[in-house]
């Protein structure tokens, strides 16, 4: 195996952590005392550390997946060990874990454990898709039909419920707290509408937020009124509209099928990973660029990878921050393609460059045009160049260092990003969303790094 040009960073590595739990007891065990049989090769990193039993734990990095291995009892991925053990490899050739694989025999289970990744790999690309079986099509054609029919009945039921909310007034929406909502969410979980149920609990939730709330609901009930006359009306609707309507209401395509029609090759860099959890489900949200895609407003093409874990525990795919990687991908049928299934893929050897940047002024263009295709889009991905955040009259901005154009801030207080800045321009990829740009990531010098969460 060839030698990773490119050592990972230890806020990339510390950003594949799980959880804050896990990032706080790999950073404990990065030093050298409970390591012995370290080594680096190709893509391998692996070492033992001493545990609590009489064996050390066996752990090893594949840098390509990236894939991790650990003989720990943790479920966690990756866990403390593996974090720890990258930390050490972050520092470099000349730091604890060297690059020419000195472990000599304790390798060998490294190189078997490689060895299997590979050739599972190879023989994922060999296998040839499966047709499904007569019986099995029709089967699923029927169940497809049935529910199609419950998805019509319920956003039927909803059309009513909101017009008897608006009948009402919003006023009385306000005294009657969550319970109306969660029942009518019920409805539409038990209609298989379960992108219905969740802005309809969203709308719950908008009653006890404060501020003008009235407002706020007006603009969701509107918004999931125009869902359901989508979807009851579909028929009239051009192509991507009504698979963008479908994947609203909770249609969704096996990635297997995606992935077995046309797919995208391209060299994608991670720009942001984060999670987001619920008492049903933990979901990470993983987006990635491809700067040489074309897009509205120049800035490439982008991708959301998602994947989702049980509530409390953190999903496996994790992928370093700022890294290159080379990767097929299928995205969803959409008016707007943004998620996307991943594919094989590997990280790149050498190191990511930073991203180019557009101004504010065409991110906003880029929001405008993706909103008319999809007006339920939550959120639109943008890399802003030489943007510094500032102090606005109500809430902070990122402001275009060469013209006057200027987005407010949502989320949490950016002081991190303002650390960052010191008052100096730099790149920064955002969500844009409509209460304004979520930044998650900047580039204050050649390496990534997260702003939030």
């Amino acid at each position: 195996m060839e030698e990773t040009e490119s050592r990972w960073t230890a806020d990339q590595v510390l950003a594949l952590a799980p959880d804050a739990a896990s990032r706080k007891a790999g950073a404990k065990l990065a030093s050298p005392a409970p390591w012995s049989g370290t080594g680096a090769a190709g893509t391998a990193v692996w070492g033992l550390c001493k545990g609590s039993g009489s064996k050390p734990y066996q752990t090893a990095v594949d840098t390509r997946g990236p894939a991790f291995r650990c003989t720990c009892p943790s479920r966690k991925f990756p866990c403390k060990h593996a974090l720890a053990l990258l930390l050490l490899w972050s520092e470099g050739s000349d730091g604890p874990i060297a690059a020419a694989g000195r472990a000599g025999e304790e390798a060998e289970w490294v190189a078997e454990w490689i060895a299997a990744r590979r050739k599972k790999e190879e023989a994922a690309a060999a296998e040839p898709a499966r047709p499904s079986a007569p019986a099995d099509a029709e089967a699923a054609r029927r169940r497809a039909e049935r529910r199609i029919v419950r998805v019509e009945g319920g956003a039927a039921e909803l059309e009513q419920r909101l017009a008897d909310l608006l009948r009402g007034g919003l006023a009385g929406a306000d005294s009657a707290g969550h319970r109306p909502f969660e029942e009518t969410a019920a409805r539409m979980v038990d209609a298989q509408a379960p992108g219905l149920a969740a802005r309809v609990r969203e709308l719950g939730s908008i009653v006890t937020s404060g501020g003008d709330w009235p407002s706020r609901m007006l603009e969701e009930t509107a918004l999931l009124h125009l869902l359901a006359r989508g979807f009851l009306g579909r028929e009239g609707l051009p192509g991507p509209l009504v698979d963008t309507v479908r994947s609203r209401i909770g249609f969704t395509v096996d990635s297997a099928d995606l992935l077995a029609g046309p797919t995208v090759q391209a060299r994608w860099q991670v720009v942001a990973q984060y999670d987001t959890a619920d008492d049903r489900l933990t979901t990470r949200r993983i987006w990635l660029h491809d700067g040489s895609g074309g897009s509205a407003g120049g800035a490439g093409r982008f991708a959301l990878v998602l994947d989702f874990g049980a509530a409390g525990r953190a999903p496996q795919l994790a992928l370093p921050l700022g890294v290159l990687m080379d990767a097929e991908l299928a995205y969803h049928p959409s008016a707007v393609p943004l998620r996307a299934a991943l594919g094989p893929h590997r990280t790149a050897p050498e190191a990511a460059p930073v991203p180019s940047g557009t101004a504010i002024g065409a991110a906003l263009d880029s929001y405008g045009a993706a909103l008319a295709d999809d007006p339920w889009l939550d959120a639109w991905p943008v890399l802003l160049g030489d943007v510094v955040p500032i102090p606005g009259p109500d809430r902070w901005q990122l402001a275009d260092a060469g013209s006057q154009d200027a987005v407010p801030l949502a989320g949490p207080a950016p002081w991190r990003l303002a650390a960052l800045s010191g008052g100096h321009p730099l790149t920064v990829f955002a969500e844009l969303t409509p209460m304004g740009a979520r930044p998650l990531t900047a580039w204050p010098g050649p390496a990534a790094t997260a702003v939030f969460p």
